[in-house]
């Protein structure tokens, strides 16, 4: 099962069935700070929904197509971290995150992205990966910049949130640039 090391506080590991209320809760008590860059938020209604997304995370790791990582801060479900699948053929992926809003601000987002970017580079052998930022999200723009990738542009209208269409921009990071391989 996958684990991974951030440091002495904090771990990624794959999310079970027994994670479901926790996962429920962190995102119930964070939905306006989530809703606002994050379409799937309201559709969590309860703690069925997280095991669903649970079972499906499971689901695509047993399929080798990547992994949700629950982050796990001093024993608390911090927030999550993962993969949108693996091509395999081009060696590429994108990462996708959120965090729970009491966890923000203590550098555990960055944190955890460098250990997946090593955990890509080095584990899976891969020679891609993108991040997508919704364009506003500052904070969540600012990983893929602490962590070397380079902006490669913008794509309109990219997602819709609520009612509105966002653009996102793209930053995208090569093993060969990479000071994680």
């Amino acid at each position: 099962m996958l684990s991974i090391n951030v440091d002495e506080q904090t771990n990624l590991r794959l999310l079970h069935s027994l994670d479901k209320a926790e996962l429920f809760h962190l995102v119930d008590s964070s939905r306006g700070h989530l809703r606002r860059w994050l379409p799937w938020v309201d559709a969590v209604e309860n703690p069925g929904h997280s095991l669903e997304f649970i079972e499906s995370s499971l689901q695509q790791y047993a399929e080798n197509n990547g992994f949700q990582a629950g982050i796990i801060y001093k024993g608390e479900l911090a927030g999550v971290i993962g993969l949108h699948g693996v091509d395999w053929h081009h060696k590429s992926t994108s990462i996708g995150y959120w965090m729970g809003e009491p966890f923000c601000g203590k550098g555990l987002m960055t944190a955890a992205c460098r250990e997946v970017v090593r955990h890509c580079f080095q584990t899976l052998r891969l020679n891609r990966i993108e991040l997508r930022v919704a364009v506003g999200n500052e904070s969540s723009s600012t990983i893929p910049r602490r962590l070397g990738f380079a902006y490669e542009g913008r794509i309109r209208e990219a997602e819709m949130l609520g009612k509105t269409y966002v653009d996102h921009d793209v930053f995208g990071l090569l093993e060969s640039e990479s000071e994680f391989a």
